[in-house]
């Protein structure tokens, strides 16, 4: 589980109730259900005319990717792509067909089969390049709509306080009511900017945080593959693979990939 994305939840929780008591407000105060059908509920509901009923309830799987971590193995990417390079330098290009079935990465699987069948370089790209990039416009779709729930948000919670100030409005013969009914119809301007701001818009941000490690590691094997397939030298095949990765990291395994 991302411990960070569950520190998001908790700690901003724990600090609106902190802010409330203490500035002397109650729990209870800022819990309306009205609001919450409002605002959430309105917010939700306009998603279905963005796009398909499909991807908008497809949408919380993509959003329950918030709490997992990932890890694509980059280093372990570079070392085997180093063993692979070294292997078809040393018993040539058809040597790399032994064991492609055992490779768990299909879409480096893929490029070294076509490395194996002989596929020109540019053919190569071109074909890995389209893959990454339907993949990228996979991921986008649910990114989008949860960046379209957090710009509704507000809006919504915009349209909860109005429609509290109409009824607050109509009812001004009962002035003992008047500032109760000012909080609660200024708490779904609350919600609007909770949705925005401490959920749906970072949760947005996560995930394109997480596309673009899983492009960066795609991107990684279509340039080891690209230089299996040039004949490359393997310690320029780990050169260029060594540069997608931070400092910290690559000064790790530099050693082992960068030899003599």
């Amino acid at each position: 589980m991302d411990i960070a994305s569950l520190i998001a939840i908790v700690g901003g929780i724990g600090v609106i109730f902190l802010g409330v008591l203490t500035s002397g407000g109650s729990i209870g105060g800022i819990i309306d259900i009205p609001s919450i059908f409002v605002t959430v509920g309105g917010s939700f509901f306009s998603l279905f005319l963005c796009d398909s009923l499909k991807n908008v309830l497809g949408m919380f799987k993509v959003m329950g990717r918030c709490f997992k971590t990932f890890d694509y193995g980059e280093k372990n990417l570079i070392q085997n792509m180093v063993a692979l390079s070294e292997k078809a330098r040393r018993e040539g290009i058809l040597a790399l067909e032994e064991g492609l079935d055992d490779l768990d990465d299909v879409f480096l699987k893929s490029g070294l089969r076509m490395v194996v069948d002989g596929t020109d370089g540019n053919v190569i790209r071109s074909i890995l390049e389209n893959e990454m990039n339907q993949m990228e416009a996979r991921h986008m779709v649910g990114i989008n709509l949860v960046t379209q729930w957090a710009g509704f948000g507000p809006g919504f919670g915009m349209l909860g306080t109005v429609i509290g100030l109409i009824g607050m409005l109509n009812n001004l013969e009962d002035k003992s009511s008047l500032g109760p009914n000012m909080a609660v119809a200024l708490v779904t301007t609350l919600y609007g900017s909770m949705l925005a701001n401490w959920l749906f818009g970072p949760m947005a941000q996560k995930l394109i945080s997480q596309n673009s490690a899983e492009l960066r590691s795609r991107e990684m094997v279509l340039e080891g593959v690209l230089s299996i397939q040039a004949g490359d030298n393997p310690r320029i095949l780990a050169m260029k693979l060594l540069t997608y990765l931070d400092p910290k990291t690559r000064k790790v395994i530099e050693a082992d990939v960068l030899k003599d």
